[in-house]
């Protein structure tokens, strides 16, 4: 190991994403008017591209962070089985979600839309608990015993994942992690894209998630 250490602040930015993004939907699903289903429609699209972001998300940890620190750090058992379990319940509110939200697409059914916000509601305070506990316990031991080139692994391993998305997909997921980016986080992340990407987003990412946002956010 030597001095250098990752920038583990890029996670939590990731984190922010989630949280923001989770506490949002219920209220938002509650917000479609019954038999609406072009906004029913909108609302499934964007819980799916944050379900596929999220476990994509956790999916990484699981390869490429877990087994270093186990082979590493002697953890707490109850934190290892907690943080395992954290994830398998927030997995399992992400499949329930998933279940009804073609029938919802198709009929705006208020029911169904009632039941998707209570269970929205509960994974959002899964997923917060989660995230928090990661925060507090695991990211400092990131700091001590997680290389920079295997931070940077797991970055490069999310941006490819990305980049299987169109450019517009791609445009968003970057307006959603910046938008409550401090500027030393902002511009840490931007000194770390390729200039392609710095010049989409200047010339049109901006105006292009500002619309997303204002059209999902009504």
């Amino acid at each position: 190991m030597t001095n250098e250490r990752p920038y583990v602040q890029e996670m939590v930015m990731i984190h922010r994403v989630f949280r923001r993004e989770s506490k949002m939907m219920p209220e938002l699903f509650r917000r479609v008017r019954p038999g609406d289903v072009a906004r029913a429609a909108l609302m499934a699209e964007h819980y799916r591209g944050y379900a596929d972001g999220l476990h994509s998300h956790h999916t990484n940890e699981d390869d490429l962070l877990w087994p270093k620190l186990l082979a590493r750090v002697t953890l707490e058992a109850d934190l290892v089985n907690r943080m395992e379990h954290q994830h398998e319940y927030v997995a399992d509110s992400i499949r329930r979600i998933g279940d009804l939200l073609p029938e919802f697409e198709r009929t705006a059914d208020p029911a169904v839309r009632d039941r998707l916000a209570d269970l929205l509601t509960d994974h959002h305070l899964a997923l917060d608990e989660h995230l928090r506990e990661e925060e507090e316990h695991i990211l400092p031991l990131v700091s001590r015993h997680i290389t920079v080139a295997e931070w940077k692994e797991m970055g490069e391993r999310g941006a490819k994942e990305a980049a299987a998305g169109s450019p517009k997909q791609q445009l968003i997921v970057l307006g959603a992690i910046l938008e409550e980016a401090t500027p030393e986080e902002r511009a840490h992340f931007m000194g770390n894209l390729p200039v392609p990407a710095k010049i989409a987003w200047t010339l049109a990412g901006k105006r292009l998630y500002a619309k997303r946002s204002a059209l999902v956010r009504g």
